[in-house]
């Protein structure tokens, strides 16, 4: 029973996103949601995509890590080469913008991801930073001035990228390497002790969410025309790394919700520049008061519709006990 609830929520799931995708893509085409709606939910979804990314790194695997930025450059920039410079398909960029940003994740994962805590933290700032002045000072990118890219991104495209972002991170999640995953975030010792690999589980969810950002930067490149290395700063990572934190550490769904708050509370701010900031950071500040967990804790929203459930049913239960 357990199994069948699973499997109907996992369906149910796409359907709901499905007709969501129907819905907004009828929208777009009549008309009805105009430019600015769009680049607000190609964005979003851009957003989800890197959250639930970090999510793998931190919230399951408990890496803290804090340049996922760098990911994000390499990806971007790998993609706009072989569009632009190469002039091979869209899809094809795509993928080699996250097989690269996944082979730049092993690349750092597997030296640094032997340290802990702060020391990681620091560590993978610093390739962050790497990764931006190396772009800056390249001209075949066009360095500090950037490089043009053509518009390929849609919401066709970017909604199935998300989709599939968030089914292979669940799926992971769910498996016996995302446990292998999460027993190292509980107790990373304890994991060593019962012969669990922590080094190499480690530097798989690294080289899985890299894969994923690279997917996200290679969106975000052909969506925004320009790309350039101050797009990518260690403060665009503090950003992704709110959507995981304010989320819920550990939750999914915490992650997709505070990635879709976040944005939207940013896009219907632009049109007060001066106090946009104040007003973002006191969202967040109320929010971690009364939340300081996150919007979700550890919990997925599919845990709240079974204790809805069994709620029911207990109280159903009570009241025939009650009528014996």
């Amino acid at each position: 029973m357990a199994f069948l609830k699973k499997v109907g929520f996992f369906w149910g799931g796409i359907v709901v996103s499905l007709v969501i995708f129907a819905v907004v893509q009828f929208l777009l085409s009549n008309g009805t949601l105009d430019l600015f709606y769009e680049n607000t939910l190609v964005y979003m979804a851009i957003n989800i995509i890197l959250a639930v990314s970090l999510h793998l790194i931190i919230g399951i695997t408990g890496q803290f890590s804090i340049g996922h930025a760098g990911f994000l450059a390499v990806g971007a920039y790998a993609s706009a080469i072989i569009t632009m410079k190469l002039e091979l398909p869209f899809p094809l960029a795509l993928l080699v913008g996250g097989i690269v940003a996944a082979l730049a994740g092993f690349v750092i994962g597997f030296p640094s991801l032997r340290l802990r805590g702060d020391y990681l933290a620091i560590a993978t700032l610093g390739f962050g930073e790497i990764v931006r002045i190396a772009f800056l000072n390249v001209d075949y990118v066009g360095g500090a001035s950037g490089m043009m890219v053509e518009h390929f991104t849609t919401w066709p495209w970017v909604f199935g990228c998300m989709l599939v972002t968030i089914l292979v991170i669940l799926n992971f999640t769910r498996s016996t390497h995302g446990r292998a995953c999460i027993s190292i975030r509980e107790d990373e010792t304890a994991a060593d002790a019962m012969g669990i690999n922590t080094t190499y589980y480690k530097v798989l969810a690294f080289m899985i969410g890299a894969f994923f950002a690279g997917v996200a930067g290679g969106l975000f490149a052909h969506n925004f025309y320009i790309i350039q290395p101050s797009n990518f700063g260690f403060l665009k990572s503090f950003d992704i790394l709110i959507f995981v934190v304010l989320g819920g550490l550990g939750s999914l769904s915490g992650a997709v919700i505070s990635a879709i708050l976040l944005t939207v509370i940013s896009a219907f701010l632009q049109d007060y520049p001066e106090t946009r900031m104040i007003i973002y950071s006191l969202v967040l500040i109320i929010v971690m008061l009364y939340r300081p967990r996150g919007l979700m804790g550890t919990k997925e929203i599919t845990s709240l519709f079974s204790r809805k459930k069994k709620s029911k049913g207990g109280a159903k239960d009570g009241q025939s006990e009650t009528v014996a």
